[in-house]
Protein backbone atom coordinates (compact mmCIF):
# COMPACT_ATOMS: atom_id res chain seq x y z
CA UNK A 1 0.00 0.00 0.00
CA UNK A 2 1.31 3.16 -0.95
CA UNK A 3 2.05 5.61 1.71
CA UNK A 4 0.42 9.47 1.80
CA UNK A 5 4.01 11.06 0.38
CA UNK A 6 4.25 8.60 -2.62
CA UNK A 7 0.36 9.75 -3.72
CA UNK A 8 1.49 12.83 -3.03
CA UNK A 9 5.17 13.09 -5.05
CA UNK A 10 3.21 10.52 -7.91
CA UNK A 11 0.32 13.27 -8.29
CA UNK A 12 2.18 16.62 -8.44
CA UNK A 13 4.69 14.68 -10.72
CA UNK A 14 1.80 14.24 -13.21
CA UNK A 15 0.79 18.06 -12.76
CA UNK A 16 3.95 19.78 -12.32
CA UNK A 17 5.25 20.50 -16.18
CA UNK A 18 1.14 21.58 -16.29
CA UNK A 19 1.60 23.89 -13.14
CA UNK A 20 5.46 25.14 -14.34
CA UNK A 21 3.97 26.30 -17.32
CA UNK A 22 1.43 28.51 -15.39
CA UNK A 23 4.73 29.93 -13.45
CA UNK A 24 6.74 30.62 -17.07
CA UNK A 25 3.90 32.13 -18.33
CA UNK A 26 3.41 34.35 -15.03
CA UNK A 27 6.76 35.16 -15.47
CA UNK A 28 6.34 36.45 -18.89
CA UNK A 29 3.41 38.47 -17.97
CA UNK A 30 3.72 39.89 -14.86
CA UNK A 31 0.71 41.82 -14.04
CA UNK A 32 0.63 44.48 -10.95
CA UNK A 33 -1.59 44.37 -8.23
CA UNK A 34 -5.56 44.43 -8.75
CA UNK A 35 -4.41 43.96 -12.19
CA UNK A 36 -3.66 40.45 -12.73
CA UNK A 37 -6.57 39.84 -14.96
CA UNK A 38 -5.13 37.54 -16.91
CA UNK A 39 -3.08 35.79 -13.83
CA UNK A 40 -6.14 35.28 -12.20
CA UNK A 41 -8.08 33.94 -14.93
CA UNK A 42 -5.33 31.34 -15.84
CA UNK A 43 -5.15 30.08 -12.08
CA UNK A 44 -8.65 29.63 -11.63
CA UNK A 45 -9.21 28.05 -14.81
CA UNK A 46 -6.77 25.52 -13.80
CA UNK A 47 -8.44 24.86 -10.52
CA UNK A 48 -12.00 24.63 -12.59
CA UNK A 49 -9.73 21.39 -14.59
CA UNK A 50 -8.57 19.66 -11.60
CA UNK A 51 -12.16 19.57 -9.56
CA UNK A 52 -12.39 22.50 -7.88
CA UNK A 53 -15.62 24.47 -7.79
CA UNK A 54 -14.52 27.73 -8.39
CA UNK A 55 -16.19 31.21 -7.76
CA UNK A 56 -14.50 33.72 -9.91
CA UNK A 57 -14.63 36.50 -9.14
CA UNK A 58 -14.09 36.48 -5.25
CA UNK A 59 -14.51 39.19 -3.08
CA UNK A 60 -11.96 41.46 -5.51
CA UNK A 61 -11.99 41.52 -8.93
CA UNK A 62 -9.00 39.59 -9.65
CA UNK A 63 -9.50 37.57 -6.46
CA UNK A 64 -10.69 33.90 -6.71
CA UNK A 65 -11.69 31.04 -4.31
CA UNK A 66 -11.74 27.20 -5.07
CA UNK A 67 -13.02 24.78 -3.41
CA UNK A 68 -13.04 20.83 -3.24
CA UNK A 69 -14.99 18.96 -0.70
CA UNK A 70 -15.01 15.69 0.25
CA UNK A 71 -19.08 16.30 1.43
CA UNK A 72 -17.55 14.25 4.70
CA UNK A 73 -17.39 16.00 7.95
CA UNK A 74 -13.18 17.01 8.94
CA UNK A 75 -11.08 20.33 8.91
CA UNK A 76 -10.93 23.05 6.24
CA UNK A 77 -7.48 23.52 4.90
CA UNK A 78 -6.55 26.69 3.57
CA UNK A 79 -4.16 27.00 0.42
CA UNK A 80 -3.16 30.94 -0.11
CA UNK A 81 -1.96 32.14 -3.63
CA UNK A 82 -0.69 35.14 -4.40
CA UNK A 83 0.48 36.39 -8.46
CA UNK A 84 0.54 40.14 -8.77
CA UNK A 85 3.99 41.24 -9.84
CA UNK A 86 5.87 44.55 -8.98
CA UNK A 87 7.30 47.00 -11.26
CA UNK A 88 10.10 46.83 -13.42
CA UNK A 89 11.56 43.81 -11.57
CA UNK A 90 8.10 42.03 -12.63
CA UNK A 91 8.09 38.36 -10.55
CA UNK A 92 10.96 39.26 -8.39
CA UNK A 93 9.06 38.33 -5.24
CA UNK A 94 8.47 34.70 -6.80
CA UNK A 95 4.47 35.48 -6.42
CA UNK A 96 4.41 33.48 -9.79
CA UNK A 97 5.46 30.03 -8.05
CA UNK A 98 4.07 31.22 -4.52
CA UNK A 99 0.24 30.27 -6.84
CA UNK A 100 1.48 26.97 -8.44
CA UNK A 101 3.14 25.32 -5.20
CA UNK A 102 -0.46 26.05 -3.37
CA UNK A 103 -2.12 24.43 -6.00
CA UNK A 104 0.20 21.29 -6.49
CA UNK A 105 -0.42 20.85 -2.85
CA UNK A 106 -4.20 21.90 -2.59
CA UNK A 107 -4.51 19.03 -6.31
CA UNK A 108 -2.26 16.28 -4.26
CA UNK A 109 -4.25 16.46 -1.19
CA UNK A 110 -7.65 15.49 -3.14
CA UNK A 111 -7.36 11.99 -2.61
CA UNK A 112 -6.88 11.96 1.51
CA UNK A 113 -9.69 14.63 1.13
CA UNK A 114 -11.76 11.92 -0.21
CA UNK A 115 -11.13 9.26 2.19
CA UNK A 116 -10.41 11.21 5.20
CA UNK A 117 -12.91 14.03 5.02
CA UNK A 118 -12.65 17.65 4.92
CA UNK A 119 -12.42 20.35 2.25
CA UNK A 120 -9.63 22.49 0.15
CA UNK A 121 -10.32 25.72 -0.15
CA UNK A 122 -7.77 27.45 -2.18
CA UNK A 123 -7.46 31.49 -2.32
CA UNK A 124 -6.59 33.73 -4.82
CA UNK A 125 -5.24 36.95 -3.21
CA UNK A 126 -4.77 39.76 -4.99
CA UNK A 127 -1.96 42.68 -4.41
CA UNK A 128 -0.10 41.50 -1.75
CA UNK A 129 2.95 44.18 -2.54
CA UNK A 130 0.46 47.03 -1.83
CA UNK A 131 -3.26 47.06 -1.39
CA UNK A 132 -3.53 43.42 0.38
CA UNK A 133 -6.02 41.50 -1.21
CA UNK A 134 -5.94 39.13 2.22
CA UNK A 135 -6.70 42.10 4.09
CA UNK A 136 -10.18 42.72 2.52
CA UNK A 137 -10.81 39.29 1.93
CA UNK A 138 -10.33 39.00 6.33
CA UNK A 139 -12.58 41.94 6.43
CA UNK A 140 -15.41 39.99 4.39
CA UNK A 141 -15.25 36.92 6.63
CA UNK A 142 -13.36 34.91 3.79
CA UNK A 143 -11.00 32.81 6.64
CA UNK A 144 -13.16 32.38 9.29
CA UNK A 145 -14.42 28.86 8.82
CA UNK A 146 -11.18 27.46 7.83
CA UNK A 147 -8.95 25.45 10.43
CA UNK A 148 -6.00 26.62 9.15
CA UNK A 149 -4.19 28.61 6.46
CA UNK A 150 -0.71 27.57 4.83
CA UNK A 151 1.90 28.77 2.17
CA UNK A 152 5.02 29.04 1.07
CA UNK A 153 7.35 31.71 -0.14
CA UNK A 154 10.59 31.05 -2.35
CA UNK A 155 13.82 32.39 -0.78
CA UNK A 156 17.43 31.97 -0.74
CA UNK A 157 17.07 29.48 2.27
CA UNK A 158 14.62 26.41 3.22
CA UNK A 159 13.23 27.98 6.72
CA UNK A 160 9.92 27.79 8.75
CA UNK A 161 8.79 31.72 8.42
CA UNK A 162 9.02 35.03 10.38
CA UNK A 163 7.57 37.44 12.30
CA UNK A 164 6.73 40.33 9.70
CA UNK A 165 6.05 44.10 10.95
CA UNK A 166 2.68 46.22 10.97
CA UNK A 167 2.63 49.07 8.18
CA UNK A 168 0.74 51.99 8.41
CA UNK A 169 0.73 53.97 4.99
CA UNK A 170 -0.04 57.57 5.53
CA UNK A 171 -0.01 60.29 2.75
CA UNK A 172 -0.15 63.84 4.13
CA UNK A 173 -1.17 66.44 1.26
CA UNK A 174 -0.65 70.34 2.21
CA UNK A 175 -2.57 73.25 0.64
CA UNK A 176 -1.40 76.64 0.81
CA UNK A 177 -1.79 79.52 -1.61
CA UNK A 178 0.57 80.60 -4.71
CA UNK A 179 2.31 83.28 -5.39
CA UNK A 180 4.99 84.71 -7.27
CA UNK A 181 8.68 83.98 -5.66
CA UNK A 182 9.24 87.80 -5.52
CA UNK A 183 6.11 88.28 -3.36
CA UNK A 184 5.96 85.18 -1.10
CA UNK A 185 4.44 86.92 1.55
CA UNK A 186 1.07 87.23 -0.33
CA UNK A 187 1.11 82.92 -0.57
CA UNK A 188 1.61 79.82 1.71
CA UNK A 189 3.94 77.57 1.26
CA UNK A 190 2.68 73.80 1.20
CA UNK A 191 5.96 72.51 0.40
CA UNK A 192 7.68 74.57 3.90
CA UNK A 193 5.12 72.42 5.15
CA UNK A 194 5.60 69.10 3.78
CA UNK A 195 9.58 70.01 4.42
CA UNK A 196 8.84 70.65 8.03
CA UNK A 197 6.82 67.84 8.66
CA UNK A 198 9.65 65.80 7.01
CA UNK A 199 12.48 67.36 9.17
CA UNK A 200 9.96 66.50 12.47
CA UNK A 201 9.10 62.99 11.27
CA UNK A 202 13.13 62.29 11.12
CA UNK A 203 13.56 63.86 14.31
CA UNK A 204 10.79 61.09 15.67
CA UNK A 205 13.26 58.66 14.78
CA UNK A 206 15.56 58.50 17.69
CA UNK A 207 12.59 58.64 19.87
CA UNK A 208 11.12 54.77 18.75
CA UNK A 209 11.07 51.58 20.41
CA UNK A 210 13.05 49.08 17.84
CA UNK A 211 12.46 47.24 15.86
CA UNK A 212 10.55 50.27 13.95
CA UNK A 213 11.15 51.89 10.75
CA UNK A 214 9.66 55.02 9.60
CA UNK A 215 10.74 55.92 5.81
CA UNK A 216 8.58 58.15 3.53
CA UNK A 217 9.05 60.49 0.06
CA UNK A 218 8.45 63.89 -0.73
CA UNK A 219 5.85 63.05 -3.56
CA UNK A 220 4.77 66.47 -4.89
CA UNK A 221 6.71 69.77 -3.82
CA UNK A 222 5.95 72.37 -6.64
CA UNK A 223 5.92 72.93 -10.76
CA UNK A 224 8.32 76.00 -10.63
CA UNK A 225 10.75 77.67 -8.76
CA UNK A 226 9.47 80.69 -9.00
CA UNK A 227 6.43 80.16 -8.12
CA UNK A 228 5.26 79.58 -4.35
CA UNK A 229 3.81 75.78 -4.13
CA UNK A 230 0.03 75.94 -2.97
CA UNK A 231 0.02 71.98 -3.08
CA UNK A 232 2.91 69.47 -2.00
CA UNK A 233 2.50 65.63 -0.60
CA UNK A 234 4.25 62.98 1.08
CA UNK A 235 3.95 59.62 1.76
CA UNK A 236 5.18 57.22 4.60
CA UNK A 237 5.47 53.88 6.00
CA UNK A 238 4.96 53.80 9.67
CA UNK A 239 6.51 50.16 10.53
CA UNK A 240 6.66 48.26 13.67
CA UNK A 241 6.69 44.45 15.12
CA UNK A 242 2.86 45.28 16.75
CA UNK A 243 0.24 47.00 14.85
CA UNK A 244 -0.49 48.75 18.34
CA UNK A 245 2.90 50.66 18.04
CA UNK A 246 2.59 51.17 14.56
CA UNK A 247 -0.27 53.27 15.15
CA UNK A 248 1.17 54.84 18.12
CA UNK A 249 4.29 56.17 15.37
CA UNK A 250 1.38 57.24 12.83
CA UNK A 251 -0.30 58.94 15.34
CA UNK A 252 2.72 60.97 16.27
CA UNK A 253 3.61 61.81 12.85
CA UNK A 254 -0.19 63.01 11.98
CA UNK A 255 0.48 65.11 14.98
CA UNK A 256 3.70 67.09 13.38
CA UNK A 257 1.96 67.11 10.10
CA UNK A 258 -0.88 68.93 11.44
CA UNK A 259 1.40 71.34 13.51
CA UNK A 260 3.52 72.25 10.26
CA UNK A 261 0.66 72.78 8.29
CA UNK A 262 -0.52 75.21 11.08
CA UNK A 263 3.25 76.92 11.19
CA UNK A 264 2.90 77.31 7.84
CA UNK A 265 -0.38 78.75 7.28
CA UNK A 266 -1.84 75.73 5.31
CA UNK A 267 -4.53 73.06 5.46
CA UNK A 268 -3.59 69.18 5.60
CA UNK A 269 -5.22 66.02 4.30
CA UNK A 270 -4.86 63.00 5.69
CA UNK A 271 -5.44 59.78 4.30
CA UNK A 272 -4.16 55.91 3.41
CA UNK A 273 -2.82 55.64 0.98
CA UNK A 274 -2.50 51.62 0.71
CA UNK A 275 -3.86 49.29 2.97
CA UNK A 276 -2.70 48.70 6.56
CA UNK A 277 -0.66 45.73 7.17
CA UNK A 278 -1.20 43.64 10.42
CA UNK A 279 1.73 41.87 12.27
CA UNK A 280 1.93 38.22 11.75
CA UNK A 281 1.12 35.76 14.27
CA UNK A 282 3.54 32.71 14.54
CA UNK A 283 1.97 29.29 15.46
CA UNK A 284 5.05 27.30 16.09
CA UNK A 285 2.85 24.02 16.09
CA UNK A 286 2.55 25.01 12.59
CA UNK A 287 6.63 25.44 12.13
CA UNK A 288 7.42 22.35 13.43
CA UNK A 289 4.62 20.08 11.20
CA UNK A 290 6.35 22.25 8.37
CA UNK A 291 9.72 21.58 9.19
CA UNK A 292 8.85 17.74 9.44
CA UNK A 293 7.35 17.84 6.34
CA UNK A 294 10.51 19.77 4.78
CA UNK A 295 12.74 16.63 6.43
CA UNK A 296 10.63 14.27 5.11
CA UNK A 297 11.19 16.31 1.69
CA UNK A 298 14.48 15.67 1.53
CA UNK A 299 15.12 19.15 1.98
CA UNK A 300 18.09 20.65 4.64
CA UNK A 301 19.33 23.99 5.95
CA UNK A 302 16.17 24.54 7.58
CA UNK A 303 16.18 27.95 9.09
CA UNK A 304 13.81 27.76 12.19
CA UNK A 305 11.14 30.92 12.92
CA UNK A 306 12.84 34.13 12.15
CA UNK A 307 12.12 36.54 15.39
CA UNK A 308 13.27 39.78 14.42
CA UNK A 309 10.86 41.07 11.97
CA UNK A 310 11.92 43.31 8.85
CA UNK A 311 9.58 43.56 5.91
CA UNK A 312 5.11 43.23 6.03
CA UNK A 313 2.87 41.10 4.40
CA UNK A 314 -1.11 40.85 4.12
CA UNK A 315 -0.70 37.20 5.69
CA UNK A 316 -0.55 38.95 8.75
CA UNK A 317 -4.17 39.49 8.43
CA UNK A 318 -4.94 35.96 7.77
CA UNK A 319 -2.54 35.33 11.02
CA UNK A 320 -4.76 36.82 13.32
CA UNK A 321 -7.97 35.05 12.29
CA UNK A 322 -6.98 31.20 11.98
CA UNK A 323 -3.42 29.52 12.44
CA UNK A 324 -1.28 30.41 9.43
CA UNK A 325 1.91 29.45 8.39
CA UNK A 326 4.42 30.64 5.42
CA UNK A 327 7.22 29.15 5.10
CA UNK A 328 9.98 29.72 2.80
CA UNK A 329 11.66 27.56 0.26
CA UNK A 330 15.23 28.33 -1.10
CA UNK A 331 14.88 28.89 -5.00
CA UNK A 332 18.32 31.07 -5.53
CA UNK A 333 21.73 31.52 -3.86
CA UNK A 334 22.37 33.37 -0.97
CA UNK A 335 23.73 36.41 -3.09
CA UNK A 336 20.32 36.86 -4.67
CA UNK A 337 18.68 39.83 -3.54
CA UNK A 338 14.57 39.43 -2.34
CA UNK A 339 12.58 41.59 -5.49
CA UNK A 340 15.13 41.55 -8.07
CA UNK A 341 14.97 40.28 -11.95
CA UNK A 342 17.47 37.24 -11.18
CA UNK A 343 15.10 36.36 -8.44
CA UNK A 344 12.58 36.54 -10.67
CA UNK A 345 14.56 34.52 -13.18
CA UNK A 346 15.36 32.09 -10.45
CA UNK A 347 11.37 31.29 -10.29
CA UNK A 348 11.69 29.62 -13.99
CA UNK A 349 14.65 27.39 -13.44
CA UNK A 350 15.21 24.12 -12.43
CA UNK A 351 15.86 25.15 -8.67
CA UNK A 352 11.81 26.52 -9.47
CA UNK A 353 10.64 23.65 -10.81
CA UNK A 354 12.01 21.98 -8.20
CA UNK A 355 10.77 24.08 -5.68
CA UNK A 356 7.26 23.79 -7.17
CA UNK A 357 7.44 19.81 -6.39
CA UNK A 358 9.12 20.21 -2.88
CA UNK A 359 7.05 22.97 -2.12
CA UNK A 360 3.90 21.43 -2.74
CA UNK A 361 4.92 18.39 -1.36
CA UNK A 362 5.85 19.84 1.74
CA UNK A 363 2.54 22.02 2.17
CA UNK A 364 0.85 18.24 0.79
CA UNK A 365 2.30 16.27 3.60
CA UNK A 366 1.35 19.36 6.60
CA UNK A 367 -1.85 19.59 5.66
CA UNK A 368 -2.36 15.67 5.59
CA UNK A 369 -0.50 15.99 9.61
CA UNK A 370 -3.32 18.28 10.32
CA UNK A 371 -6.42 16.12 8.62
CA UNK A 372 -4.95 12.61 10.33
CA UNK A 373 -3.83 14.01 13.76
CA UNK A 374 -6.67 14.86 16.45
CA UNK A 375 -3.61 15.17 18.66
CA UNK A 376 -2.08 17.68 16.17
CA UNK A 377 -5.37 20.20 15.61
CA UNK A 378 -5.72 20.56 19.54
CA UNK A 379 -1.90 21.47 19.53
CA UNK A 380 -2.08 23.95 16.92
CA UNK A 381 -5.69 25.72 17.99
CA UNK A 382 -4.41 25.54 21.66
CA UNK A 383 -1.36 27.67 21.13
CA UNK A 384 -3.39 29.86 18.59
CA UNK A 385 -5.97 30.70 20.77
CA UNK A 386 -3.22 31.15 23.97
CA UNK A 387 -0.93 33.38 22.26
Amino acid sequence: MKMSKEIFLERINQIAPELFEITKKLYKNPELGFQEYKSSKLLADCLAHHGFDVTYPYILDTGYLGVYDSKKEGPKIGFLCEYDALPVVGHGCGHNLICTMSIAGAIALKEEVDKLGGSIYVYGTPAEENFGGKVQMAKAGSFDDLDIAIMLHPSTRNGLGARSMAIIPLKFEFYGISAHGCDPYNGASALDAAVSTYQGINMLRQFTKQPSYIHGIIKDGGQAANVIPQYSSLEYYFRSSTIEYARYLAKRGEEIAKSCAKMNKCKIKISEYEETYDDTKINYALARGLNEAFIECGLTDIEDVIETPKGSTDVGAVSKVVPTIQGNIKIAPANVNGHSKEMAKATVSQEGYNALINGGLALALLANKYLTSKEYQEEVWKEFNEA
